[in-house]
């Protein structure tokens, strides 16, 4: 019966401590939007800023699986190359290991200040503002980690003669360093955090239930664990993301295996060696043992590997091979729901995709004139497939926001909210681009002509309407208010150009100057262009008014 309520602690003090890890890596990564998009930015083919990118995400965020699945994401939507993406898997291995240093570092003081800690972040989260509330739960979870390590090292858990007793007799048996390794995968796959198993492992040395020669084993079996949260999110992926996460494995399996091989054949020094470096037999010496040799394992496996990037890459493109597609798929092309795990790079994606729609969306209406401008039908798939895209992006962006909306700071909010308006506006932009097209093909094949009167108006209006569209554009990709005035006084023309010509069109027919047969066109044109002026003031004024749009829908 005192074995059972012992394992019961034990398994609370885990309990507590994943807890802990989940609320503190979910503020983190709630906290550190602006600093994540900062380092988003500097990717490139540098492998050593890669690094440090990985190891400074990882650092912020605290967990190597989101990160991970972060870049399989970014893949995925085809912003960041394997190349790019194979230094920041090796970074995030280096940047995982703070946490067990702070694991490590623990003692009675440190403990109590942690404790306070947890009591004060639980209070700051009945406070109403959004930022006090995430670093409570910083606070707090970083305070529910230590309050997890003390129960598992407490006398009713792992310092219970009988419970040090079974895992010493369950330890002789899988004496082996290859059972040991498989013991580290295991345990990490299942709760699907190496940061979480080391931490685990560093507590049970200090409580001097496993031997120091063993957990290094089980600590390298844990990087292997780590990566099955990788492989998971790689699948239904592209080829590209599958070959990260194959990446993922392959890097820390070879890793694992070198150190591996050594520690087999060299056990005694390599103990020793860590032995010198922190001598005693106090608990924080006991685990800063097992903390330095996870810190050197994942700095020397990264300087082993990252001069054979290309080889690693190259081995990836090897085992996983390009699928041929029947079709082309519509897809996203800067956004992926395994973004989601990461809202403030999630937003910062969202933002490109929005930008890559308004291009779209300009260029259909630039070349939805040809039929009527010169009797052309060469763009006409042009104008059909990017329609195609643009409907699609509004519906998936739709549903990505909605899922997004449930993640994102109060702050964001507001932002998402905008982005819903923008998308909305401009897909109608878009329906109107692919209108003046139909009306275009549909003239050309009755014969029919506008005056050089009509189409002179015609042209004016879209002179105006494309140094809408240059405005609106640089407003919302650069956040640029400064020629917002000049927005609204080219959407006031076009209104009055719209009265002026219909106007001069009715009084041309009166005069019999202009054919009946092009009225329900014309009319149709003009119209619809004073719609588009309408939703890119909707879309220019974005910025100012995230609230929502700035004119009634037409």
């Amino acid at each position: 019966m005192q074995l059972i309520e012992s394992l019961i602690w034990l398994l609370a003090g885990v309990g507590v401590f994943i807890v802990g890890m989940n609320f503190m890596s979910d503020a983190l990564e709630k906290s550190a939007g602006s600093g994540m998009k900062r380092l988003l930015e500097k990717i490139s083919n540098n492998r050593f800023s890669g690094v440090g990118i990985g190891a400074g995400v990882t650092a912020i965020i605290q967990s190597s699986s989101a990160t991970s699945v972060m870049v399989i994401g970014l893949v995925n939507a085809g912003v960041m190359t394997l190349m790019q993406a194979t230094p920041i898997i090796m970074g995030a291995n280096i940047g995982t290991t703070i946490t067990g240093v702070l694991v490590a570092l623990k003692n009675d003081y440190f403990n109590m200040a942690m404790y306070l800690l947890a009591f004060a972040g639980v209070m700051m989260g009945f406070f109403k503002k959004e930022k006090v509330k995430i670093a409570g739960s910083l606070c707090c979870g970083l305070g529910l980690i230590f309050v997890g390590l003390e129960v598992m090292s407490s006398e009713q858990a792992f310092g219970n003669p009988l419970v040090e007793g079974m895992f010493t007799d369950i330890f002789q048996r899988i004496d082996f360093p290859l059972l040991l390794i498989f013991v580290g995968v295991i345990f990490t796959a299942l709760i699907q955090s190496s940061s979480a198993s080391t931490g685990v492992v560093i507590t049970m040395v200090g409580a001097g239930v496993l031997p120091l020669d063993m957990a290094l084993f089980i600590v390298l079996g844990a990087n292997i664990g780590t990566c099955v949260t990788a492989l998971l999110a790689s699948v239904g992926a592209n080829a590209n993301s599958k070959r990260v996460a194959f990446t993922h494995f392959t890097f820390n399996t070879i890793g694992t295996a070198i150190f591996a091989a050594i520690i087999w054949i060299f056990k005694e020094p390599m103990v020793n060696l860590l032995l010198s470096l922190f001598p005693g037999d106090d608990q924080m010496s006991l685990q800063m043992r097992v903390s330095a040799f996870h810190v050197i394992f994942n700095v020397t496996t990264t300087c082993v590997l990252l001069p054979f990037v290309k080889q690693l890459v190259k081995c990836s493109c090897a085992v996983i091979k390009d699928k041929k597609e029947t079709g082309e798929k519509l897809a996203l092309k800067y956004v992926d729901d395994r973004l989601l795990t990461t809202p403030p790079i999630a937003l910062l994606q969202v933002k490109k995709e929005i930008e890559y729609m308004i291009t779209l969306v300009e260029e259909n209406t630039r070349l939805s004139f040809a039929a009527i401008d010169n009797g052309s039908t060469e763009y006409s798939e042009t104008v059909q497939n990017n329609e195609e895209v643009i409907d699609y992006t509004n519906r998936a962006l739709t549903q990505f926001l909605i899922k997004l909306s449930a993640n994102v700071e109060e702050s964001d909010e507001k932002i998402i909210g905008a982005y819903f308006h923008v998308i909305n506006d401009l897909e109608r932009i878009g329906d109107n681009a692919e209108n003046f097209h139909e009306i275009g093909i549909e003239m050309l094949n009755k014969s029919i002509k506008f005056s050089d009167k009509a189409y002179s108006g015609i042209t004016e209006m879209r002179e105006s309407i494309m140094q809408m569209f240059a405005i609106s554009k640089d407003a919302f990709v650069n956040l640029n208010k400064e020629e917002l005035p000049e927005l609204a006084v080219l959407e006031e023309t076009v209104d009055g150009k719209k009265k002026a010509l219909i106007a001069s069109h009715f009084a041309r027919l009166a005069e019999g100057n202009c054919s009946a047969d092009v009225s329900p066109y014309y009319s149709s044109i003009i119209s619809g262009l004073e719609r588009v002026a309408d939703h890119l003031v909707n879309v220019g004024f974005s910025i100012v008014n995230p609230t929502g749009s700035q004119k009634v829908d037409a």
